[in-house]
């Protein structure tokens, strides 16, 4: 029997749930206050005042001068594998040697840590996907960022343009890595919201990213191995995140007193700080798809019928191929068998990439590896040519 619920309970209880934010915000000492209509949004909302605004690319340019000008070397584009051997990092034909290696890559490199150590740490972590876009109104909106509490949530950053108007970012529709069939879909659902939000936004820009998750929502910050250290598990949080990390690390490695916070953060905490249930929710994907994925077959049909720009699973000479034609009609084949715990990957339609649902690594249309947890690229695989 359905009973629809009272709207007006409804309410209620989201206003009760706020208040006990806020009530929260400010005994850690935020400028907390309850609203009953957000500017720009419309509803009810907990309002933060005072909150810091700096550009991330500005931030990262500081960064870097402090760190050439401290005698650091910085190299972009340089693929880097961490040897058993302590404090060695081969990039390449150079071999750097050092006292400790932090591992700050998104998603961690094994490093020094046995397959069983790597492959517990992964647990702890969940790989989702998420969208945005990017455009400019006409009209001022009021400044600020918005995000709401559904599942999946949505946010809205509104600045304002130099030049007129407002400068805006709407994101969210996140989903598991590799675990939606139309990856076009989310792009659609945000763009309609978006529109209905904000109906005069030009749309100047739409792309996805990864987020990585913990169960309790805090990073993983510490010791993996002897002169080993990691940080990742940052959520949308990385340019906080990521600081904190940084002077986590620095005090360890400094011989400083260790900060109260450290503990929360802590990469050896146990795996179900944010309950089982999420624990094993985030978990089930692996056993689910490793077993259900190689039981149900690869689509069927001939390489000639691959339509430039596509790419598909193919049941191919007895196995599965990620196959895929550029737009100018070369042809790419894979092994579909991810190269970390052997789960078979699907084709994202938006980002034209090959992606693991169990775990969420992330692979090029040619096997190249582009995010972790894989850190070998899909295998080659032998064909008879189109028609064999």
């Amino acid at each position: 029997m359905h009973v629809p619920f009272d709207a007006a309970e409804q309410a209620g209880q989201e206003r009760d749930r706020l208040a006990e934010e806020v009530r929260l915000a400010q005994a850690f000492g935020f400028d907390a206050t309850l609203v009953d209509r957000a500017p720009f949004v419309g509803t009810m909302a907990m309002r933060i005042a005072r909150q810091a605004v700096f550009h991330p690319l500005r931030y990262l340019d500081g960064l870097l001068r402090v760190l050439i000008r401290e005698g650091a070397l910085v190299a972009d584009h340089t693929a880097a594998e961490i040897s058993e051997e302590r404090g060695v990092v081969r990039c390449g034909d150079h071999t750097l040697r050092c006292g400790h290696v932090v591992v700050a890559t998104h998603n961690p490199l094994a490093g020094r840590q046995s397959f069983a150590a790597a492959s517990w740490l992964q647990t702890k972590l969940a790989l989702y996907t998420t969208y945005a876009l990017s455009g400019r109104s006409a009209r001022r909106l009021p400044p600020g960022c918005y995000w709401d509490t559904s599942d999946p949530y949505r946010y809205v950053r509104v600045q304002d343009d130099a030049a007129q108007g407002s400068l805006v970012i709407t994101g969210g529709e996140d989903h598991k890595t590799g675990q939606h069939d139309d990856t076009s879909e989310p792009h659609t659902r945000l763009s309609a919201w978006t529109r209905q939000l904000c109906p005069e936004l030009s749309v100047t820009h739409q792309w996805s990213g990864q987020v990585i998750e913990t169960t309790d929502g805090l990073p993983l910050i510490g010791e993996v191995a002897e002169g080993q250290y990691v940080a990742t598990g940052y959520a949308g949080n990385g340019m906080t995140f990521g600081t904190l990390a940084a002077t986590i690390v620095r005090d360890a490695l400094c011989g400083r007193e260790r900060r109260p916070w450290a503990d929360a953060m802590d990469v050896h905490r146990s795996a179900i700080t944010g309950g089982v249930r999420d624990y094993v929710a985030e978990n089930v994907d692996f056993p689910t798809h490793f077993v259900l994925d190689r039981l149900t077959a690869g689509e069927r049909r001939p390489l000639e019928a691959l339509k430039a720009g596509e790419g598909a699973v193919l049941a191919l000479e007895g196995g599965k191929v990620a196959a895929y034609r550029d737009p100018a009609g070369t042809l790419s084949l894979r092994s579909a068998v991810c190269t970390h715990l052997g789960c078979i990957v699907s084709w994202n339609v938006a980002e034209r990439t090959w992606d693991c649902p169990c775990h969420g690594s992330r692979f090029h249309p040619d096997g190249r590896v582009l995010s972790g947890p894989a850190e070998r690229p899909l295998s080659g695989v032998r064909s008879r040519g189109e028609g064999g």
